[in-house]
């Protein structure tokens, strides 16, 4: 088994140098095809003597076929190899250099030691630092384990070529010349693709994971095995984005098919659907094709989109689609959307909210900013609660926060995921509507990296107490706009108008205070994201991580006057 100290010391060269030998030897022998062809015996020639130089000959031909196939599959597998530590040591370093950047070591042991923690932490920013640190190290170590992982992977599989030329049990596929013996030998030394981690992994797992493959490995992944990666957190989202776009087509054609075999199953019966449940799985077959049209019609707007999640295996499809480069923004924010919220009904409209919204912290950022990049995702990952009976009398009810803590198990990794899967760290916002709000603050009990957090209209974030929720101090907001009846349901937790160290912004008129121009007013539970307002002004501002330039205020109405009394 190899150690950490010896993959550090795993070099390609040596390996690329024996594969150019043994390419050498492969054309040598190569080239014997035609003299080989040459040496059969004359065909006036015949007898015991002719019978036995023809049975030689065979016997020399069909072990230089062997020797060929073997030689080949030697070459293939050492120019493989050299190919895997190539992304090996890139994983290393990628490690080596997280680790140093924050002031940890990795022994050659593996193990992740705090060598050098901040002398100075501003006062009020300890929990803060020691979250992230918490964060670094959790991911270090996850890193470390799937580089030892993929090194024991790659030394079995070359060793496992190398025996079976030792034990002569490299083939030549019944080879007839030279050069199919070497094409033969070649396939025989093909090396596997390590697959990701069991289940889900953690972002640091599948990040490790994903950044010891070759940059071919990578390729043949997200060609042949887009499952692997499509929704796996800690992956880069270009290549989730590439993988879901794949699966995207196929899921399509198979409920496509699908919904054809129900509607024959159902044409069939005299009694149609009466008795069976047929009639119920085409519709929710038919819900998912929507939902896949919905999002092809998201993906097809213009300006850069990314397909960071697709999942048809729950009872509605989840999607999450962005709005500029996860992976490069500067500045990245996630909307959770909440009641009735779905993919067929409500991917488009919130995509240009969220369009919107980046255009708009774009705006902030290049007048009174740095001039950096944002990302917008509207994540529809969990069931959301339905206006349904089926709904409404489950454990899926809005009534309930069981949806809520199911839907933060989802996005508390996705979360995580954004910084993990870069190679620089995003100012990361999420952003969290009615019962969306509810799980974000469920999600954001987990150490996810967050920086600011914006809840709106919301009936409890899932706690009492604003410590709960790991984000810098300061950086948790609140906007309820007046006569908003959720945002005082306080259902899921004390109303979040009366929390104390939330900080408030306004949702009512205002004047943008660099340019003076108005910035309307909204009113009720659903006009939050509405362009030009004040509350999507605010939640922009955030967004671009100018906290300092949001207008400050709250709106409180009857409702929030009756529930102060019990928020304390």
């Amino acid at each position: 088994m190899a150690t950490y100290g010896d993959v550090r010391q795993w070099r390609p060269d040596p390996l690329d140098e024996a594969e150019q030998e043994l390419k050498r030897h492969s054309e040598t022998l190569l080239g014997l095809s035609d003299e080989f062809a040459e040496t059969g015996t004359p065909a006036e020639w015949t007898g015991d003597a002719a019978d036995s130089a023809k049975a030689k000959h065979k016997t020399i031909i069909d072990r230089m076929e062997h020797l060929v196939a073997e030689v080949s599959a030697v070459r293939s597998a050492i120019g493989r190899t050299a190919d895997a530590v190539i992304g090996l040591g890139h994983a290393v370093k990628e490690a080596d250099g997280l680790a140093d950047a924050n002031g940890f070591a990795i022994g050659d042991d593996g193990s992740v030691k705090d060598v050098a923690p901040p002398q100075t932490v501003p006062a009020g920013q300890e929990d803060e630092v020691r979250r992230e640190r918490e964060r670094i190290r959790a991911e270090l170590v996850d890193r470390v384990e799937q580089i030892l992982r993929r090194a024991n992977d790659i030394d079995s599989d070359l060793a496992g070529v190398l025996d079976k030329v030792a034990s002569g049990k490299i083939g030549d596929d019944g080879a007839t010349t030279l050069a199919e013996a070497a094409a033969a030998g070649q396939r025989q030394g093909v090396l596997s693709v390590l697959e990701p981690p069991d289940g889900k992994g953690t972002p640091g797992d599948n990040a490790g994971w994903w950044d010891t493959l070759s940059d071919e490995e990578k390729k043949y992944v997200i060609e042949n095995h887009p499952e692997w990666i499509g929704n796996r957190d800690g992956i880069p989202f270009t290549a989730r984005d590439e993988a879901n776009r794949a699966l995207l087509v196929s899921e399509k054609e198979r409920l496509q098919e699908e919904a054809r075999r129900l509607q024959a199953e159902l044409d069939d019966s005299f009694l149609g659907g009466l008795f069976t449940d047929t009639d119920d799985k085409l519709d929710r077959v038919k819900e998912k094709l929507e939902s896949i049209k919905a999002i092809e019609e998201t993906l097809a707007k213009p300006g850069e989109r990314q397909l960071l999640l697709f999942n048809t295996d729950s009872e509605r499809t989840e999607a999450a689609i962005s709005n500029g480069n996860v992976d490069t923004a500067d500045h990245v924010a996630v909307f959770v959307p909440g009641l009735t919220s779905n993919v067929p009904d409500s991917m488009a409209g919130y995509d240009s909210n969220m369009a919107h919204l980046k255009k708009r912290a774009e705006d902030e950022l290049s007048r009174y900013g740095d001039g950096g990049t944002v990302a917008t995702v509207t994540w529809i990952g969990y069931q959301a609660p339905q206006l349904t009976a089926g709904s409404l009398f489950s454990d899926n009810s809005v009534v309930m926060d069981d949806a809520a803590k199911a839907g933060a198990e989802k996005l508390t990794p996705f979360l995580q995921g954004i910084d993990t899967a870069r190679d620089t760290d995003a100012h990361l916002t999420a952003l969290g509507h009615s019962y969306g709000s509810t799980t974000t603050g469920f999600a954001l009990q987990k150490n996810t990296g967050v920086d600011d957090v914006v809840f709106f209209g919301s009936p409890g974030i899932g706690t009492d107490d604003i410590k709960d929720i790991k984000v810098p101090d300061g950086h948790a907001t609140y906007i309820e706009a007046k006569n908003d009846a959720v945002g005082d349901f306080r259902r899921f937790g004390i109303d979040p108008s009366h929390m104390e160290g939330m900080q408030y912004a306004s949702s009512a008129e205002a004047r943008h205070p660099g340019d003076g121009r108005v910035l309307t007013g909204v009113t009720g539970h659903t006009s939050y994201l509405k362009d030009g307002s004040t509350s999507q002004y605010n939640m922009a501002v955030i967004t671009a991580g100018l906290s300092d330039r949001v207008v400050k205020g709250t709106e409180k109405g009857f409702g929030d006057t009756l529930t102060e009394p019990f928020s304390n």
